[in-house]
């Protein structure tokens, strides 16, 4: 009886053959699919995400006529639309020139267009729009977000009056959302001028002694009234409630959603465990590692909404030069939520082998790629880099079944193209990554040939 080698065996064994490669995108979030905190149901009555989709696309429909529009027709060079190609624009769609401005302003704080230095580009959610109903809310909610830009606040209103009422609006739409109905206009100019109180005092804006120069408490009413009619004007403006004549004012189904989606990210951040908010990268990751994504997005904008731009991205980066592949992972998702700012910083770190396919994967989302499609960027040694470096975050922080799963999504066509392909990779972890998936297959002859690749980079046999 003849007997093979395993690599020969395995090439031969046709149960053995890799599944067709899976995303890498998906790949490197292979270790935070085992989560602790149940994610949160909305209120009753909320409805499904496809239809709360289907009416974000309703809101935004001139916005990605306009977007889809200007990817082929305009002037790629400039990240403005030209007089010129507003008029061209108006006549092809069909829209007035202040329909076409307005819906370009839309479609970039929607993230439908993207801003790369003086240059705009599609964004990868104009790709996904007909098909991602998440990718289609969460460009909503950027825009429900972006309110106050959307509709100018009143030319003759000081910037300081308009700033404080911006910042009590989410107080009116929190009894907006507690109400569930109609709230009449006095009731909401109420609680907006309890709250700007409240914001003054807070900033020790309180005035002591006579003030002669100060209006009369009485002629305040009139700038926080006015402002209050532009906050609803604004909300209304981006779809997030209806105005009975002004009297009263209703969420709409998707600014009711909006803003349950963002108390829960408020009592998410101020129920963590660790005080993630106020520790230091390292810590704060680790504490977002037990999070689902879309809580962990809400805890790094609020750490990084406590630092400044450069320390933070500073911080985040020295956490990715770490050991701890997890933690590598989890400072480049927290870095997309930095974006644009963070650019310089992260370009000058893909020279170091580490962190180089993180950060070309990172460069090519922030030129617009789709996430699932960004990995076409890394050549098939970086690419095999990065998988050996999830490997290692999974067999550190995962399950053995995880290993087993993330072995699916290698580049590579065959195990014995994968062993070889991460002996020549010279990860660090490349012996105690192949350890544990030897460890933990079932298959005797994969695990045998898998347990010789460890050995042999360890002896440093080639």
């Amino acid at each position: 009886m003849t007997s093979r080698k395993p690599d020969e065996q395995l090439a031969r064994n046709s149960r053995l053959r890799l599944v067709r490669p899976q995303s890498l995108a998906t790949a490197r979030r292979a270790v935070t699919t085992r989560r602790t905190r149940p994610a949160p149901r909305p209120p009753e009555g909320t409805p499904a995400p496809s239809e709360l989709a289907r009416q974000a696309r309703v809101v935004l429909a001139d916005a990605v006529r306009i977007a889809r529009w200007a990817a082929v027709e305009r002037d790629p060079s400039s990240s403005q639309l030209t007089e010129r190609s507003q008029q061209r624009a108006a006549a092809a769609l069909e829209l007035t020139p202040l329909q076409v401005r307005a819906g370009w302003d839309r479609a970039r704080l929607a993230g439908l267009v993207e801003l790369h230095g003086d240059t705009a580009r599609p964004g990868w959610r104009l790709r996904a729009w007909d098909r991602d109903d998440m990718a289609v809310l969460r460009g909503w909610v950027a825009l429900f977000d972006a309110w106050s830009l959307v509709h100018p606040a009143p030319e003759d209103v000081a910037p300081t009056a308009v700033a404080e009422v911006v910042e009590a609006v989410p107080q009116v739409l929190s009894l907006l959302q507690l109400s569930a109905g109609p709230v009449l206009v006095p009731l909401l100019l109420d609680l907006l001028q309890q709250r700007v109180a409240e914001l003054r005092e807070e900033r020790c804006e309180v005035p002591y002694g006579p003030q002669p120069d100060l209006p009369e408490a009485g002629q305040e009413d009139i700038p926080v009234s006015a402002l209050l009619h532009w906050a609803l004007q604004g909300l209304s403006a981006v779809g997030a409630l209806t105005l009975d004549r002004g009297r009263s004012a209703t969420l709409t189904p998707l600014g009711n959603w909006a803003v349950w989606v963002k108390l829960e990210q408020i009592c998410v951040a101020a129920q963590s465990p660790a005080g993630n908010i106020e520790q230091s990268a390292e810590d704060m990751l680790r504490g977002c590692a037990r999070l689902t994504p879309g809580p962990a997005r809400a805890e790094y904008r609020a750490w990084l909404a406590a630092r400044t731009v450069p320390s933070a991205v500073a911080e985040l980066l020295a956490v990715a030069r770490g050991e701890d592949a997890l933690l590598r992972g989890l400072a480049f998702e927290a870095l997309r939520v930095v974006g644009a700012p963070a650019e310089a910083e992260v370009r000058a770190t893909a020279d170091e082998p580490s962190l180089r396919p993180y950060v070309l994967l990172w460069l090519a989302e922030q030129e617009g790629a789709d996430p699932e499609d960004a990995a076409d960027v890394l050549t098939r040694a970086e690419a095999t880099w990065l998988w050996v470096d999830t490997a290692a975050a999974v067999a550190d922080h995962g399950e053995p079944e995880l290993l087993l799963r993330h072995l699916d999504s290698a580049v590579q066509g065959t195990v014995p193209a994968l062993l070889e392909e991460v002996r020549a990779g010279g990860h660090p972890r490349t012996v105690q990554v192949l350890v544990a998936l030897a460890a933990a297959h079932p298959d005797p002859a994969l695990a045998k040939a898998v347990r010789r690749a460890a050995f042999q980079v360890h002896t440093g046999d080639a």
